[in-house]
Order: C-alpha cells, then structure tokens, then sequence
C-alpha cells in the first residue's frame, strides 16, 4: 500500500462534470502528486498543468507506474473504468461516484480480489492522511495530523468525527470511507489490519450502522486481531421506521432486510462489541472522551 504524498495518482472521468474537473483541482491543490487524467475523447487536453489521455494505458505510458486511480466517471462506466485500471496495473483504487449498479460491484470485486487490488468505495469520499494526500472529496479543514485512524460507512459521520477529534486536540494520522453503496470494493477488517499495521497510528475509531452485518465481523475481528485500542459508533441507532429520511432512509430499510434474512438486530451489533470489550459512543462527540481513557490505559 503506497499512501504516500510521493504516490502518483490518476483521475478517471476527469472532466466528465464541473465536480469532477474541481475534484481533481483539490487533490493537487492539496499536494497530491495527480500525474495525469483519462477522459475518452479528451486525450491531447490539459487542465491546469494535469495532462489528459484517452486511455489509461496511454497515460500509464507516458507517466510511468501510477499507484492510485480516483475514478468519477457515472455509475454504469464504472466497472469499465476499473477493470482498465486494473489491467494497466494500479492496485489501488478510489470510486466516488455513487449508485453503481450491484452486480457489476460484484464483478469487480471478484476482480480485485483475483488481482490483489484494493478498493475504496463506490460512493465514497476516498482516503485523507492529513497534510499530505487527498484521494476524493474530503472537505480538509476537517482534518489534521495526529495519530488516530478513522475508517467508516458514512461520508459525513466521518468529517464529523474527525472534528469532534481535532477540536478535542487528537489528530487523525488517516481517514477512509469504505463506501456508502450496498456492495462496497473492501471491508472494515482489512482497513482495521491496515491501521493496526501502520506505524503512524496509534488508535482507531470505527463508524457503522445498523444494516447489514459487517460491524459485527468487524468487532469479532478486532476482539481476536487488533492490538491497538478501538472505539466503535453505530449511527442510526434511534433511527424511526417507516419513512423515507434518504440515507436515513437506506439505513432503516438494511435493518430492516437484514433482520429478515438474518436474524440481525441492533441490539446484537451492540452485544458483539460489548463481547469484544469495545467502548460505544452514544454520540460522535463521545468518540474523543472515550479514546482518551483507553490511551491513558495503554
């Protein structure tokens, strides 16, 4: 894993959109080394000083090996995207577009997972490592450098943790979102063997909610294979049945599937953590005050 402000990075769909074009201008803005952009029909341009290709070989070519591709191309080009991604050799990718279709989440998972290639998203703001790379969209003046790794299932929920954290003077040495769609490209546990792993962390917070059954995988995991301390915060706790809240909305209604298919509860989630001997903020603004107890204890 190259996550590093030397990491070359490429933007797919780099001028599908406004967003996309301004995306790309605030990774750059931010010190990330973006070495080129791919937008079909658009090889030969520039935009601001970022060189654009019609093929990911071709930019592959003319920059050498890239480490990272963000990808912001609509949602039925993203497996297209991806899969000439993979075949010119980036390992690591970041989608932030949302809403692909699931079955071709499932193609490209198989994929990455048959190719050793890690990926983030889809519907996802990406990867901060505070002051010295941005992979997406996520708003910096949120964030600083410290030491606490932040990974979750929201995008909002994880810049608000990380305010809670630096007003309460805990920096975050990394934060990821691993997606907000149904089928996501990688997991809770290996970003938490990612975080107990990295040297620059020294505690994690983990953000989930109440669908599906991934949080609790995760605190089995972390009770059997993380060393460092965790904090844990389940969003959509208190959530109401019955409306459409948007994502609230999608929240509730994975409850809901979920406690029909699999028998899974909230109350479940909480007991695994509880099992796992993990603290659970009632509140993002809990997260600082229950992290400082378990550092003072390390």
């Amino acid at each position: 894993m190259n996550l590093t402000p030397e990491s070359k990075v490429l933007v797919q769909g780099i001028t599908e959109s406004p967003a996309s074009a301004r995306v790309a201008l605030m990774m750059k803005a931010y010190g990330t080394n973006v070495v080129a952009g791919v937008s079909p029909g658009q090889g030969g341009r520039e935009l601001e000083g970022i060189e654009i290709f019609d093929l990911v070989e071709e930019a592959v070519a003319a920059v050498g090996h890239v480490d990272t591709t963000v990808i912001l191309v609509d949602a039925y080009s993203v497996l297209d995207a991806a899969q000439e991604a993979i075949a010119a050799g980036i390992r690591q990718i970041a989608i932030v577009t949302e809403g692909v279709p699931p079955l071709d989440m499932v193609r490209l998972v198989r994929k990455a997972e048959a190719t050793e290639t890690l990926v983030i998203g889809p519907n996802s703001p990406g990867i901060i490592v505070p002051d010295k790379l941005l992979l997406g969209t996520h708003p910096k003046e949120f964030y600083t450098p410290g030491s606490i790794g932040v990974i979750s299932r929201s995008s909002t929920l994880t810049y608000e943790v990380a305010l809670e954290l630096t007003e309460a003077g805990l920096g975050q040495s990394m934060a990821v979102c691993i997606g907000c769609d149904a089928i996501v490209g990688s997991s809770f546990m290996q970003w938490l063997q990612i975080l107990d792993e990295d040297d620059s962390t020294e505690a994690i917070v983990l953000v989930g909610e109440v669908g599906g059954w991934s949080e609790q995988a995760a605190a089995s995991y972390i009770g059997s294979a993380i060393d460092k301390p965790v904090v844990a915060y389940l969003a959509g706790r208190y959530a109401p049945k019955g409306p459409s809240l948007g994502h609230a909305g999608i929240l509730i209604s994975s409850r809901a599937a979920a406690q029909k298919a699999f028998g899974l509860k909230t109350e479940n989630k909480m007991a695994a953590f509880e099992e796992a001997e993990i603290p659970v903020a009632a509140r993002p603004s809990e997260v600082p005050k229950l992290l400082k107890k378990l550092l003072k204890k390390t």
